[in-house]
Order: C-alpha cells, then sequence, then structure tokens
C-alpha cells in the first residue's frame, strides 16, 4: 500500500474493539522493527481494525482462518470494498504475523501431486538435490526443461518414460534450437542428459539414453564478447553514483562488478560477514556452491562502508537490501539490470546490445585487463573460471597483441 504522508506523520488510529483489538499494539511494533513509515503503519492499521469489525459483525474466530480465505471473505465487505486489492495484501501480512506468534491458523501444506508426473517430479528433484548437489534454482530450472520435454513426447497424456526413445530426444533439440538466435540458454542438453541418467539409473528405462543427447552448436558464440570501453565504464558508473540512500546502494554494488567482475547474482547474494574489513578480503559465494575470497580494492570498501553506515537500516544479514520495509534481500540479480538500464539512458551511451544485462560490466573488465597486459591466469583468478578456454575468449580483443603476432599478407607474385 502506497502512502503519500510526509514523515512526520503524526495522526493514530484509535482501535474498536474486535477480534483483532487484543493484538494491534503487537502488529504496530513488528511493523515500527520492519522499517515500516508511520504513515503507511497507519494505513494498516486503519485496513486491519475494517477487518476486525467485519469478523466481528460475522461471528467469525480469527483462529479458524488463513491467509487463502481472505480473498473471500472480502466480498461484500462495504468498508473494505474501496481497497480491496490493497486489502488483502495487508490483512494476509497481519494473519501472517498473528500465525508467527500462535493466534491465527497457517496455511494448510500442499498436497502432493499423486500423478504420474507429480511422482517423477517429486523422486528426481530430490535425485538432484542429495546426489548431484545442485541449487533450488537449478532444480526449478532442470524440471521446467524436463516438463517442456515430457509434454513434447507425450502432450497432455499419461506419462510413460519406458517409452521414451532416442528419436524423441533428438526431436525435441531440433525443436529447441530452431528459436531466434541468440539462445540466451545453453544447458537445455546438460539438464536432458541429466534426466535421462536419472531414469536409467532408477530403473525406469533399459537404456541408457544420456548417450544420445548430443551437445548443440552454438556457432554464433564465436562472435566477440561484448563490452564496454574503459571510459564508457567510468560513465555508467559516475551516472549511479548519487547522494541518496538508494544512490550510494546501487553505487556500491555496481563498483562490485565493476572492479571485481562479481555476477549481479553474487553481488545480492554477499552477506554481512562476508565482508573481512580487517583483512580487506571479501568472501564471494559463487556459481555451483564456490567460495572465492577476493581483495576489496580501497573504492570499493570506502563505498560499502559509506553505504552501511548511512543507509542500511534492516535485521537481515544481506549486505544490499531493497528499499521499502520489510528492507529484506533481493530475490535475484534483476535489480542490477535495472539500474545499469537507467545508467545507460541517463548517459546517452548506446548498449553493445539491446537485451544486454549486468554481465556486460564483467566481460568490460576482463578486456580491459587483457589489454593492460594482465596473464590468462590473472584474469581467469579474477573472473573465477574453472576452465582457461572460457577466459581465453577475451585475448581475441586485445588487437594490439595480435597485431604484434600476426604474419604479413602474402604479397602477389607476377601479377597474380
Amino acid at each position: 500500500m502506497n502512502s503519500f504522508r510526509p514523515d512526520n506523520f503524526q495522526k493514530e488510529h484509535n482501535f474498536r474493539e474486535g477480534p483483532l483489538s487484543a493484538y494491534a499494539q503487537q502488529f504496530k511494533t513488528y511493523l515500527e522493527h520492519q522499517q515500516y513509515r508511520k504513515s503507511t503503519i497507519y494505513e494498516y492499521l486503519v485496513c486491519v481494525d475494517a477487518f476486525s469489525q467485519l469478523l466481528k459483525q460475522r461471528e467469525i474466530d480469527i483462529r479458524n482462518i488463513d491467509e487463502s480465505q481472505v480473498t473471500r471473505l472480502l466480498e461484500g465487505a462495504q468498508e473494505l470494498c474501496l481497497r480491496k486489492k490493497s486489502a488483502a495484501f495487508v490483512i494476509q501480512s497481519c494473519i501472517r504475523f498473528l500465525c508467527s506468534i500462535g493466534v491465527a491458523k497457517p496455511l494448510p501444506p500442499t498436497p502432493p501431486d499423486e500423478s504420474a508426473r507429480g511422482r517423477l517430479r517429486a523422486e528426481y528433484e530430490e535425485y538432484l538435490r542429495r546426489q548431484r548437489g545442485v541449487t533450488e534454482r537449478t532444480i526449478k530450472h532442470a524440471w521446467w526443461l524436463v516438463s517442456r520435454f515430457l509434454t513434447f513426447c507425450f502432450g497432455e497424456e499419461e506419462v510413460n518414460v519406458s517409452q521414451i526413445t532416442a528419436a524423441h530426444i533428438t526431436n525435441f533439440m531440433q525443436q529447441a534450437t530452431l528459436r531466434p538466435k541468440p539462445l540466451r540458454d545453453k544447458t537445455s542438453p546438460s539438464h536432458l542428459r541429466n534426466f535421462c541418467l536419472f531414469l536409467f539409473k532408477t530403473d525406469r528405462t533399459t537404456t541408457n539414453l544420456a548417450t544420445s543427447v548430443l551437445s548443440v552448436a552454438h556457432q554464433y558464440q564465436a562472435r566477440l564478447p561484448r563490452h564496454l570501453t574503459a571510459e564508457q565504464v567510468e560513465a555508467i558508473v559516475s551516472a549511479v553514483k548519487q547522494e541518496t540512500p538508494v544512490g550510494r546502494r546501487n553505487y556500491a554494488m555496481v563498483l562490485l562488478m565493476a572492479r571485481l567482475g562479481l555476477r549481479a547474482e553474487e553481488v545480492v547474494a554477499i552477506q554481512l560477514e562476508d565482508v573481512d574489513w580487517r583483512a580487506g578480503e571479501l568472501l564471494v559465494r559463487g556459481k555451483g556452491k564456490r567460495y572465492d575470497r577476493l581483495p576489496i580494492p580501497i573504492e570499493v570498501g570506502q563505498a560499502l562502508a559509506e553505504y552501511i553506515r548511512r543507509d542500511r537500516i534492516t535485521s537481515t544479514r544481506f549486505l544490499f537490501v531493497t528499499e521499502r520495509p520489510p528492507r529484506a534481500g533481493f530475490k535475484d540479480g534483476q535489480i542490477l539490470n535495472a539500474v545499469l538500464k537507467d545508467a545507460f539512458a541517463k548517459t546517452g551511451l548506446k548498449r553493445p546490445l539491446e537485451r544486454i544485462g549486468a554481465h556486460v560490466l564483467r566481460h568490460s573488465l576482463a578486456v580491459s585487463l587483457a589489454k593492460q597486459g594482465s596473464s590468462i591466469e590473472e584474469i581467469a583468478d579474477l573472473l573465477r573460471h574453472r576452465s582457461r578456454a572460457t577466459t581465453l575468449l577475451y585475448t581475441r580483443l586485445d588487437m594490439e597483441s595480435l597485431r604484434s603476432i600476426a604474419l604479413p599478407w602474402p604479397a602477389k607474385e607476377n601479377g597474380k
């Protein structure tokens, strides 16, 4: 619920007698601890008071309702009908709080999917979690790909994985690679190969179909990595820097990408204990649950300290938090894509690609280091590449070094 009242808002709401009046002060204290503005807290209490009166009129015990019943209860509520969408959000937040103190009823657990596909999903996700050790995000993406594959093979009919053949796999991969290029997701063969191996290990198929999943050639990857010049990077960083709480937070995040080559997901995953101020090091929670330590440049350390000292007000352990209460950590790195998009618009610079994201700063750092004469090992260690072949991509952009080893063009002989 948005509020446009000033921060010095002093109005207090007097709760009427009702089922929720006994918990009004506790809920108010909870909102204050979550750093909600006074004007927003007032709006929340007005909404909860109206809902309390609704429960009183209908003689409903708060201990017998949960979040899923809120929308139905608001139907026909005169006092809440003008703000039904925001009222549902506020009341659900209140009920979650009441659940946490043992008053309201928690949401019933989602019943397991007992269909053949549902049981297969549960077992496959457990296999990925326990035996492959992948993250929940990867598990979700892996099943999304498998679900597409099963629908391709069987449509909406009952799934019988024993009928899957190598032809199904080939035809599915051909269809998947017909999408417009560039294909940003290159994990389809890997996910499908893991699924086929799972089917074979659990005796669902008599043949290991994983060998039928061939790697897909991505010839368009031969192009040079998209990057910015050193001057353009500095212009983007300067555009992000603003003397506001959000500006100081965004500036610190962008510096971590521009100076240390962190991925967007790695930036938002940083927690307070990951910054070792005495040693001047940062623990990076990288891909594949890989942890690395990087030295913190003075410029980056000053930006982090400025943000923490002046603007970070939250109880979460995540270093970077949202602007609005309850000031939690970010779910993903999309915030940095939005920050860079605004920075490009502000500077007037043209993005290397229309859909370019936060990774462009990582590419730009690697190219800059290569042009400055850094070795492949130094660049790979900073970017934490597992394969040196990945780092070698950036050497193609060091044109001066390439000219020094280029052979002269053969001269024409006899006019030929």
